[in-house]
């Protein structure tokens, strides 16, 4: 019988998975994966995690003059991935790459302009800048970057540079949903109350709104 145990551990390597293609043709990213390292028996086994990918069904996006190509959004696809660290931002014409984060965090979602002709309300939809959810601090103190941390919200312009964050310090990003009729991203987020860096579950969410035409700070709705 084989036993695996899993090696965790704050000095890692990493490597990339994949390559993803945005609306502007020169425009690359690259996920970037902590290398996973697992003893089976004598021997250890490493991995990295896999570029997946959040997808919608909604009847709206496939209606006449909405076609999101199945992305969550128009114009973002959503990529996740297990122990993604980083994003890496190249342009094909200027030879420019650099990191999104300048350490390596733990990425939830990665919103991106897609290279698909997604339309909303007959209209061509086309982004110019990304967002994504990310567990960025140990925010609990307990040595790790981890799910157990708060999930922050951050903007990013188009050539890889940190833009703003779109939640507030103090906030846990839990989820969201797409408003179609105004192009709003609705934002909920677990107020840190007791300020102990970690969400607890009765603690309440508050709703943010945020304008996918010219995104801003959140304004808070509830």
């Amino acid at each position: 019988m084989f036993r695996i145990y899993l090696i965790d551990t704050l000095n890692f390597r990493s490597r990339p998975n994949g390559i993803l293609l945005t609306s502007d043709p020169q425009n690359i990213l690259v996920p970037i994966y902590k290398l996973n390292a697992r003893v089976r028996s004598e021997d250890t086994i490493y991995s990295t995690g896999g570029n997946s990918f959040h997808y919608s069904y909604s009847s709206y996006g496939t209606s006449k003059g909405n076609n999101w190509n199945y992305n969550y959004m128009p114009g973002f696809g959503a990529m996740f991935g297990h122990n993604l660290i980083n994003i890496q931002y190249h342009n094909t014409l200027s030879k420019k790459t650099t990191k999104f984060f300048k350490n390596p965090v733990l990425i939830n979602t990665l919103y991106y302009p897609t290279d698909s002709k997604d339309t909303l309300n007959g209209k061509a939809v086309q982004r110019d800048y990304y967002m994504v959810s990310a567990y960025n601090e140990d925010t609990n103190s307990d040595g790790y970057i981890n799910t157990d941390d708060l999930r922050r919200f951050f903007l990013f312009n188009l050539d890889g540079t940190m833009n703003m964050q779109l939640i507030p310090d103090g906030y846990s990003v839990n989820s969201s949903q797409y408003d179609p009729y105004n192009d709003y991203m609705y934002v909920y987020a677990a107020v840190d109350e007791n300020v102990n860096g970690y969400q607890d579950d009765i603690e309440d969410v508050h709703v943010f709104w945020i304008d996918l035409k010219s995104p801003q700070k959140g304004a808070r709705l509830y």
